[in-house]
């Protein structure tokens, strides 16, 4: 019985040894494959999101958006590194791979406007059709940027409302960028009779113009005769000044321009 028992248990030994010793070959290589693609992709990762930190910086990508790039990069290349060593020990990505299609179109379906925003977010922060400062017209909205973040944009008003425009708006239509250029034209047009003097009203606005602080003398100022009527004729003025505080610069020089011509006697039948 003894006897019986001893060879049962040496049969079990080997039988167990057996299946080990043909599950090592068959699987061994595979593991140790897989080890050396998870150490070497997770190492080839490190590499390319270091490589990324130089690249943005020296592009100088926005503060705000360089560490969500890089997470979301260094995420979706983790991603990839999982589904290639479970591909390597051979294991049935068939389930896994439509789950995740499945809520991904679920998730796509429900979230379409907002991941929309998100993109046109991104795109905003990456080419950069306006900064924070810039003053813009957008959406039938004039103001300053406060604020770009990864949905919307915020926008002071000049009377000081706050507008929220969602991103995948601003991607999707026309930006008027109206400080970029650092300069703006500002257009000025009077009406007078045929009986006031043209070279005595061009006298008084250059004048009006040279006296004042923020005008620029490069591009040259302009007056001239814009348009004939027959009550009159139009005068228009283009002087530059800079894209930042034009409206108080506008309005300081509107009245400046009335003030001198009153002064000398020109009268404002009418005025644009």
């Amino acid at each position: 019985m003894a006897a019986r028992m001893i060879k049962i248990r040496e049969f079990s030994f080997d039988d167990l040894y057996n299946k080990g010793y043909n599950w090592l070959l068959t699987f061994g290589p595979k593991i140790i494959i897989s080890i050396v693609i998870a150490v070497a992709g997770w190492w080839l990762i490190k590499v390319i999101t270091g490589r990324l930190h130089f690249i943005f910086e020296k592009r100088k990508v926005d503060a705000s958006l360089k560490p969500f790039l890089i997470s979301l990069i260094e995420a979706g290349l983790q991603l990839l590194l999982f589904l290639m060593v479970l591909q390597e020990l051979d294991v049935q990505l068939t389930l896994f791979a439509s789950l995740l299609a499945a809520v991904g179109v679920a998730a796509g379906l429900a979230l379409s406007g907002t991941l929309q925003n998100f993109t046109s977010g991104i795109l905003i922060l990456l080419l950069r059709p306006y900064r924070v400062g810039d003053s813009i017209i957008a959406q039938g909205q004039e103001g300053v940027v406060e604020s770009i973040e990864i949905f919307y944009t915020v926008v002071t008003a000049y009377d000081n409302r706050t507008v929220i425009i969602p991103n995948s708006k601003l991607s999707n239509e026309v930006i008027t960028n109206i400080s970029r250029q650092g300069t703006r034209r500002l257009d000025i047009e009077f009406k007078f009779n045929f009986a006031a003097d043209f070279k005595q009203i061009e006298s008084i606005l250059q004048s009006s113009i040279n006296s004042m602080e923020y005008m620029h003398k490069t591009p040259k100022s302009r007056i001239g005769v814009s348009t004939i009527e027959p009550d009159g004729y139009r005068i228009i003025v283009n002087v530059w000044t800079n894209a930042h505080g034009y409206q108080d610069v506008k309005l300081q020089f509107q009245e400046k321009l009335i003030e001198d011509l009153k002064a000398n006697g020109i009268k404002l039948p009418g005025m644009l």
